[in-house]
């Protein structure tokens, strides 16, 4: 599994922490900055890891800013991503085996390191169920393409 990882300055110091776990997994990632802690739009740093996704590069994403939102909303305007803003076990959980979502998106301002490494664990551990939720991520790519 190939993992494409970005922030924006409000997320920098979870991003690293996220990395540190990647190498732990012994996961294969490709880390789209900032390479500093100054000011950054989110949008262009949201942007290269979900075109990296939709475009087969990278298996999923982590996009990491200090609520975990407008890295979302950037992300999902790119067809073909299910970005997911979670904070939660159980949500990480749920969005990979009901919603398939290819990239996940945590505030870094929300939770802390060690919440954080265990969303992420779950999340890349986690199968999408297929059945009945293939149906309705179907649903969602037709209406990307209407």
């Amino acid at each position: 599994m190939k993992i494409a990882i970005s922030s924006d300055h409000g997320g920098n110091n979870l991003r690293q922490e996220i990395i540190q776990l990647l190498e732990e997994l012994g996961l294969s990632y490709e880390d789209f900055g900032p390479k500093s802690n100054d000011s950054v739009d989110y949008p262009d740093f949201a942007m290269p890891v979900a075109e990296g996704v939709a475009n087969g590069n990278f298996d999923r994403g982590i996009l990491i800013c200090g609520t975990g939102i407008g890295m979302c909303i950037a992300a999902n305007k790119v067809k073909g991503i299910r970005c997911a803003l979670v904070h939660d076990v159980f949500s990480a959980k749920a969005t990979r085996s009901h919603n398939d979502s290819n990239i996940i998106a945590m505030g870094e301002r929300v939770i802390g390191a060690g919440l954080a490494r265990e969303i992420v664990s779950t999340w890349l551990a986690q199968d999408f169920e297929g059945g009945r939720h293939s149906r309705r991520v179907e649903k969602i790519s037709e209406i990307e393409n209407a």
